[in-house]
């Protein structure tokens, strides 16, 4: 039986038999620990991803006085000298924790572009590199490798990007309902829960069994011993990535998707709606270990009716949400660890269109982050009165990506850590022919 079955055929037919109905080899591949001489900082990261491009100029930057201004008035924040969107009523009291760059320029106004830029810190790329996804690269130099899952994504956006080069090992796992366990990391239902968790272990036992045999009997051919321990060490990774897969189901490690009856009152809190759903489920996976997290929050394409769209986006569902993730990852001590993002594609006009809308707009934008070895309570760039042009300190996406990897902890100047893509050339996380610098005046 085993000499005629390939390692492809087993690995098939293991899925099936297994039958955990946690995604296969795709699940276990999240599972695969980052390189190990870069033992590791308990660093994460949560994107709040603005899918559609959000208006900045009426939720972080208030033009008061110009024509520009929209519907919008300006609200003193908890920070000195700063102020955001009355829209934004919740975030501007923990605005003391936040960061907030006002002239990036992102050089994008195509939805898939700025989608890709954003997300990887590089334009699609034209010569077949295949870029990984921001989470991708940080749970791959600072994800803790005894975590059993490091990148989730919520929504999707980050899983349509991928891991690119880097490979399955650190692609996003997709979680579509925050705040029960996903399908594909649970066993099936084969009694009550005690046969079914006694029947899974079982197909556990039996599992090593064949991945056992698979080691010693499948492949004859091999004579040479360097071959033959190639060999045996593939197949033995497989086992320990298959072990830790199964550990998270049969041990309970799926409670980390689970909302319980303690967190009622925080779902309150963060709104009781997909998006803050999201971010409550955010929360609870850095706790869990988790490295990467990106949720996501569409809707922001607003090219008529802006000041409806803010209302409803901004302060109706991203101002509970993302005031509650901050105070709650700082209650809990996780938020000096977190590195929390709020992007989009783009930002949009400042100019209001006829539609009573705006439109796409790359040129000089605000997003704002704040966590992980940044300062807090700061605001860097400038825009000129109308939020047309930047009037100091311009901030380009390479310039971001380094701010942010090097809050992160990570080295940009250590070529030893350097990566090299699928076509062979060496890889700069943080720009083309080298790493950008970050904005040291934004680092603590």
């Amino acid at each position: 039986m085993f000499q005629s079955m390939n390692r492809r055929h087993f690995l098939t037919h293991v899925a099936g038999g297994a039958a955990m109905a946690m995604g296969g080899m795709q699940f276990v591949n999240k599972l695969a620990a980052a390189s190990p001489n870069l033992k590791k900082q308990a660093k994460h990261i949560i994107v709040l991803w603005m899918g559609g491009g959000p208006t900045h100029m009426d939720t972080w930057t208030i033009k008061t006085g110009s024509a520009n201004q929209g519907s919008f008035e300006a609200l003193k924040t908890s920070a000195d000298s700063i102020s955001i969107s009355e829209a934004m009523p919740k975030m501007a009291e923990q605005f003391k924790y936040m960061t907030r760059i006002e002239s990036l320029n992102s050089a994008e106004g195509d939805h898939n572009r700025g989608t890709v830029r954003m997300n990887t810190g590089f334009p699609p790329s034209t010569l077949g590199v295949n870029i990984p996804h921001l989470g991708s690269i940080v749970s791959h130099y600072v994800g803790n490798p005894e975590s059993p899952l490091q990148f989730i994504s919520v929504g999707g956006t980050a899983t349509r990007i991928g891991a690119g080069f880097l490979g399955n090992g650190y692609a996003p796992f997709t979680v579509q309902n925050p705040g029960t366990v996903p399908e594909n990391v649970k066993p099936p239902q084969m009694g009550d829960n005690n046969q079914t968790m006694a029947r899974a272990n079982r197909r556990k036992d039996i599992l090593g069994v064949l991945e056992g045999n698979f080691r010693t009997q499948v492949a004859p051919h091999l004579t040479k011993e360097s071959d033959r321990k190639a060999y045996a060490d593939a197949s033995q990774a497989h086992t320990e990535l298959m072990n830790k897969a199964l550990d998270v189901t049969l041990r309970g490690g799926t409670k980390m998707f689970e909302f319980g009856t303690e967190d009622n009152k925080l779902l309150a809190e963060y709104g009781n709606n997909g998006f803050g759903r999201s971010l409550l489920l955010a929360r609870k996976l850095v706790e869990s270990g988790v490295t990467a997290v990106e949720c996501d929050l569409g809707g922001w394409d607003m090219h008529g009716n802006v000041a409806d769209g803010v209302r409803r986006q901004a302060s109706g569902t991203l101002d509970p949400a993302f005031a509650a993730l901050i105070k709650d990852l700082n209650q809990r001590g996780l938020y000096k660890d977190t590195l929390v993002v709020w992007m989009g594609d783009f930002g949009r006009t400042p100019r209001i269109n006829q539609g009573a809308g705006r439109d796409h707009w790359g040129n000089c934008w605000t997003m704002v982050m704040g966590g992980a070895g940044l300062k807090q309570g700061v605001s860097y760039g400038e825009t000129d009165k109308d939020g047309m042009s930047i009037k100091k300190d311009p901030v380009n996406v390479n310039q971001l990506y380094a701010t942010m990897y090097t809050a992160l902890g990570i080295d940009l100047k250590d070529r030893n850590l350097d990566l090299h893509d699928n076509l062979g050339r060496r890889y700069y996380i943080a720009g083309d022919k080298e790493n950008a610098e970050p904005i040291k005046a934004l680092l603590a």
